[in-house]
């Protein structure tokens, strides 16, 4: 006869952030992770901003990774915002992936965030991303110089982008996480609604084709989003916001040309995420100054209180 013990493996769950600099492949990493794309992934820095959280179900076991924003130095009321949000989630999870890039030394940024490690006991992994881009002989150096600043208690070298040694790292977080409940249902990747992907995905197009001087100060608002009733089409109307007058103008681009291409880009991706054919259309609206000013920024969607 067996008894309940034995029959009934116990269950592991828990919240993981993944922690680090901006442009570590923090995104790259999650949506990897999950197996589907739920964060926005780009090469300007700072390009997440709010905790963006994705579930990995398995078996035996159910993750919920938070990807924060990159930690950095405010220069405005979106920056405090964003550094917030990612010092909080430190004291709320049972595993900490700071994650830094192979490409780049050890330097200020890294040991910020090291100090802020000082006054947490949570568990810390340093992975370290983007190893398809060194020698080989150059990693054990990197290895070498974080473990003299930090006890991290495992070193896992991975490349987000082609997959290697992803597995292997979830094993050895699923060996660090509690016994606990499926918080999610088995299907649910993420649980951000629908309409906030939709924007992010919006974000991201807009963030690859425009200039420099474009990405931080852009967002995104979904106006409407509704399925036709005649047809399976899914309407979203969305309003791209800018700070000045000159970028609403770069964004349309000649004749419009750069807001058309943005929705080409934009429509795959949401048609993908929604299982639907979409039918996107989208504005350009200046908000002088928007991410210095609370009411603006809670318009859309930072509200620090939920932090």
């Amino acid at each position: 006869m067996i008894s309940n013990n034995e029959s009934n493996q116990s269950y592991k769950s828990g919240f993981i952030s993944i922690i680090g600099r901006p442009n570590v492949g923090k995104s790259t990493f999650l949506n990897r992770v999950i197996g589907q794309k739920i964060a926005i992934m780009s090469d300007k820095p700072q390009t997440t901003r709010n905790k963006v959280q994705g579930v990995l179900t398995l078996q035996d076991s159910q993750m919920i990774f938070i990807d924060t924003p990159g930690i950095h130095k405010p220069k405005h009321k979106l920056g405090d915002f964003m550094m917030k949000v990612a010092q909080n989630t430190l004291k709320e999870v049972d595993l900490i992936l700071f994650m830094v890039n192979a490409e780049e030394g050890f330097g200020r940024g890294e040991e910020f965030i090291l100090e802020k490690f000082q006054a947490i006991n949570t568990p810390i992994f340093l992975v370290i991303n983007k190893i398809d881009q060194i020698h080989p002989d150059d990693l054990l150096p990197i290895i070498e110089t974080y473990k003299e600043k930090y006890p991290f208690k495992e070193v896992v070298p991975i490349s987000a982008l082609q997959g290697n040694n992803i597995e292997p790292l979830i094993e050895q977080i699923k060996a660090y996480l509690p016994e606990g409940p499926q918080f999610y249902p088995a299907d649910q990747v993420t649980d951000h609604p629908e309409r906030f992907i939709v924007s992010e995905l919006i974000r991201e197009k807009a963030l690859h084709l425009t200039r420099e001087e474009i990405p931080h100060s852009l967002a995104v608002l979904i106006d409407k989003m509704e399925r036709r009733e005649d047809k399976d089409v899914i309407n979203v109307m969305a309003t791209i916001i800018v700070e000045r007058d000159s970028q609403k103008g770069i964004v349309i681009g000649k004749k419009g040309s750069m807001l058309k291409e943005i929705g080409i880009r934009a429509r795959t991706d949401i048609e993908n995420l929604l299982g639907s054919k979409v039918f996107l259309e989208l504005w350009v609206k200046v908000q002088k100054d928007w991410r210095n000013k609370i009411s603006q920024l809670r318009d859309y969607g930072f509200n620090e209180d939920e932090y």
